[in-house]
């Protein structure tokens, strides 16, 4: 379901299977995939997110939430919101790859990182809740408010706008894009040079930059 693997300490988390959905089972891996490379982590780590095929995230899987029990359901939203919060302050420099769609719950987690690169040529970023009825919290919520414009964050979320890699640039949504076949090298070299910074400023840094979302 996640692959993780460790080049020099460039760590690539690549989510894979099932349309890269996230389900409870899903989520323990991602928690312990962090523990991991949060315990490992030394000098040049960085770590890069990605897909497989055309999605990168394409959100909750909804046919595996509305089976939860009411204290599951409170436990997955928890869980949720621990990984975005996890991800935002992880003491070293994150990049994603977004290879195809990230869709909702996976839209949040590629606003969790650093830094996005979205594909080209093909796939969205898009927060459609509001078309499948899911209600955004508030911590959720202030991540967008936090790295969006706020006239973005208002079209995202009220009209559930699919952004190309050009329309995600424009809006903020992603830094860059890169052709299918360079994306994860583009990543990865980012990830590696902003790697290469003084070592173990980037917790102090982050925890400062977003002591308001954590």
């Amino acid at each position: 379901m996640i692959n993780l693997c460790n080049d020099g300490g460039v760590y690539t988390i690549t989510m894979t299977s099932d349309g890269n959905t996230i389900c409870p089972d899903w989520q323990q891996q991602m928690l312990a995939i962090l523990d991991q490379v949060e315990t490992d982590c030394g000098e040049d780590t960085a770590l890069v997110i990605t897909g497989e095929n055309k999605f990168f995230n394409n959100g909750l899987n909804l046919d595996a939430v509305k089976k939860l029990n009411e204290s599951d359901n409170k436990e997955f939203i928890r869980n949720l919101l621990e990984i975005c919060r996890r991800i935002l302050i992880l003491p070293f420099p994150t990049v994603a790859a977004i290879n195809g769609h990230a869709f909702a719950g996976g839209a949040f987690l590629a606003m969790s990182v650093d830094y996005r690169i979205m594909r080209e040529d093909r796939g969205w970023i898009c927060l459609s809740e509001v078309d499948v009825g899911v209600p955004i919290n508030k911590p959720m919520m202030d991540i967008l408010s936090a790295k969006l414009p706020p006239a973005t964050v208002r079209d995202a979320v009220l009209t559930g706008k699919r952004y190309t890699a050009d329309e995600a640039i424009a809006a903020g949504f992603v830094d860059s894009k890169a052709a299918s076949e360079v994306l994860l090298d583009k990543a990865l070299e980012l990830a590696t040079t902003l790697a290469s910074k003084e070592s173990g400023i980037f917790k102090e840094l982050k925890q400062t930059l977003y002591k308001d979302l954590t």
